[in-house]
């Protein structure tokens, strides 16, 4: 049952909204002050607040401050008098979700009643779903490489810093750039991913720009680029050294001047993004190589993160080991396996080249084939390692 707090001084209106509210299904506690009102909020959990603005020793204003200080997500409607109008529109700047005027129309109270609970339950379900993606995307490990990125992360994610995450293939650099996103003042704003290695080298400009109607043959109407997608966001370029000469020189400018142009277009468009780049390629041996613009290397590396291979961190297995059994079996709908000691050290041999992909894939195999428990003979069984 949905439960509602009203905060108002007048005895006649508390007990009429009491009343009226008790009717419609819902649970309501009465307050005569605003003391009496946080003291209240502080105790329960309250869907709506109905708060009447206008009230001795502490005023509505006050009272909803406070209410926003406590980072509840409750909906906070005023009530207010004649003559409070202004009063009312600079609390819903303060917070509020909507104010009624007195004398009360019950018809419209109770429409706006069930409009903040739908918001507050919208809110709800954007925090579950973002919990449920964060934890798509948990860093897993306690080794001193891990830590050494997570603490970088950290330390730049709050700037605009660009930065070139480095790694072998299936390390994890995508995981990288999706949290220096999420730790970022952008974090409400577009990631926009872009894969360079899958797209061909003569549509990357228009995939990463965009283009105008009929700037080429298959361009049947204007689109819009990457770039403009992510304004006020996040570029990921992943795969960054697959990139051909021409668009790095797209790039760079675009990194310069903050601004692009749409393929078949001399016009410039004003571009805000933060932009993160991964490879798992040597950029330095590209560049002696002439295959990566070095003007280009010193843009996007200001900030430098390596995420280091598996191998190079064997004592999160049994972590990395713990997380993928729940994980997988949870997608499968089945209880997590009980994974044996010897299978840790089993796994711990393997020479990872694929890293945690393809860690994920073979305790996604033991997790299918082994009904309860996976044993270090499982393990050479079932995982297939390509080499050792």
């Amino acid at each position: 049952m949905s439960k509602i707090l009203v905060i108002d001084d007048e005895k006649s209106i508390r007990n009429t909204l009491k009343e009226i509210l008790e009717y419609e299904k819902f649970s309501v506690d009465l307050a005569e002050n605003g003391a009496e009102g946080i003291e209240k909020f502080n105790d329960e959990d309250y869907d709506v607040v109905l708060l009447d603005i206008k009230m001795p020793e502490m005023d509505g204003i006050e009272v909803l401050e406070k209410i926003t200080e406590t980072g509840k997500d409750v909906q906070v409607i005023m009530i207010s008098g004649h003559g409070n109008i202004d009063t009312a529109v600079g609390a819903i700047k303060k917070g509020a979700y909507d104010f009624i005027e007195k004398p009360l129309d019950l018809n419209r109270m109770l429409i706006t009643i069930r409009n903040a609970m739908d918001k507050s339950t919208l809110i709800t379900e954007t925090k579950v779903l973002k919990k449920k993606v964060s934890k798509a995307y948990d860093m897993i490990g306690e080794s001193e490489g891990i830590k050494q990125v997570k603490d970088m992360i950290e330390r730049v994610a709050p700037t605009d810093a660009r930065i070139l995450i480095t790694g072998d293939n299936g390390t994890g650099k995508e995981l990288v750039a999706r949290w220096l996103h999420e730790k970022s003042k952008r974090a409400d704003a577009p990631f926009i991913e872009v894969n360079c290695a899958a797209i061909p080298s003569e549509l990357i400009e228009s995939e990463l720009f965009g283009h105008e109607k009929g700037a080429f043959t298959s361009a049947i109407k204007q689109r819009k680029g990457k770039f403009e997608q992510a304004d006020g966001g996040t570029i990921f370029l992943d795969e960054i050294g697959d990139m051909s000469l021409s668009a790095q020189a797209k790039v760079l400018r675009a990194l310069q001047e903050n601004k692009i142009s749409r393929v078949g277009s001399d016009k410039d468009i004003n571009v805000n993004v933060r932009i993160l780049a991964a490879t798992n390629k040597n950029l330095r041996k590209e560049i002696d190589n002439a295959q990566f613009r070095e003007d280009l290397y010193h843009r996007l590396s200001v900030i430098l993160i390596n995420v280091p291979n598996l191998n190079e961190r064997l004592e999160d297995i049994p972590l990395l080991a713990d997380h993928f059994n729940r994980t997988i079996c949870e997608e499968y709908g089945t209880p997590p396996r009980e994974i044996t000691k010897d299978a840790i050290e089993e796994l711990k041999k393997i020479n990872w080249t694929g890293n945690i992909r393809e860690f994920r894939n073979v305790l996604e195999r033991l997790v299918i084939l082994c009904e309860q428990k996976i044993t270090g003979k499982d393990v050479k069984t079932f995982a297939m390692p390509i080499s050792k």
